[in-house]
């Protein structure tokens, strides 16, 4: 299991994804989730991935394998909704090759995808991609997608997360929401990598990778908490029940 959440705002994208995988509880490792495919000045896509670990890596290689080719790939689709299309198309060949095979040792063919970004011409845009090579995008009703381990992370979203949020607060959004997560899902763990592209910079704007000697991480996790306890106290209790 993981969590991954990309944000789609008016002053750019910010996108954050655990980076813990597990196949049992004796049996947890570390893999980085997301992928950034950049040219500078040209072009900045971001792909966060979700589920069956093998069938993500086998999508990103071949992602990156294209890159090589003559073909449309990421590097030179024209927008991003064609870039979007190009990881489906990707997605579905390797269910062709894979799918059976998965299934006739009981393993499921599980992979899901955010893809977001931003190619000169165009606006930032924010897919999320499904199992089958489907795919929706985001709108200014729902400037959001989760993956993964998503019901925990949600509810601060939904209460927060705007348009016209600024990145410093969305990405302080998303690290409480990552924190939510982490504490009530052991299959969901540090280090984090979080990613903030501004609007027109067609490039990263910062990277960030984020373990457990972070200091400003561990100070949101303390501080949320206490701010949680206190709004709660802060509460009248029910007048119908007797004291």
């Amino acid at each position: 299991m993981t969590y991954c959440v990309g944000m789609l705002l008016d002053a750019g994208l910010v996108c954050l994804s655990d980076s813990r995988t597990n196949a049992g509880v004796d049996h947890i490792n570390t893999f980085r989730k997301m992928n950034v495919f950049e040219r500078t000045g040209e072009r900045v896509l971001v792909l966060m991935s979700a589920g069956n670990l093998a069938v993500t890596q086998t999508l990103v290689s071949l992602l990156r394998e294209r890159l090589t080719t003559d073909g449309p790939n990421l590097h030179t689709v024209a927008n991003l909704f064609e870039a979007a299309r190009h990881v489906g198309d990707c997605l579905r060949e390797v269910y062709a090759r894979d799918a059976d095979a998965l299934q006739e040792f009981g393993i499921e063919f599980n992979a899901s995808f955010i893809l977001g970004g931003q190619i000169l011409g165009e606006v930032p845009r924010l897919f999320q991609i499904y199992s089958a090579g489907n795919f929706i995008e985001a709108t200014r009703d729902t400037p959001y997608f989760q993956i993964g381990e998503a019901k925990y992370g949600k509810p601060i979203i939904d209460r927060v997360i705007r348009p016209e949020t600024l990145l410093d607060d969305a990405a302080k959004c998303a690290l409480i929401s990552m924190d939510s997560t982490i504490r009530s899902n052991l299959s969901v763990g540090l280090p984090l990598d979080l990613l903030v592209l501004r609007r027109d910079g067609l490039k990263v704007c910062s990277s960030l990778r984020i373990d457990s000697d972070n200091a400003y991480f561990e100070m949101i996790r303390s501080r949320w908490g206490e701010s949680l306890r206190e709004a709660f106290h802060a509460l009248p209790s029910p007048d119908w029940i007797p004291g």
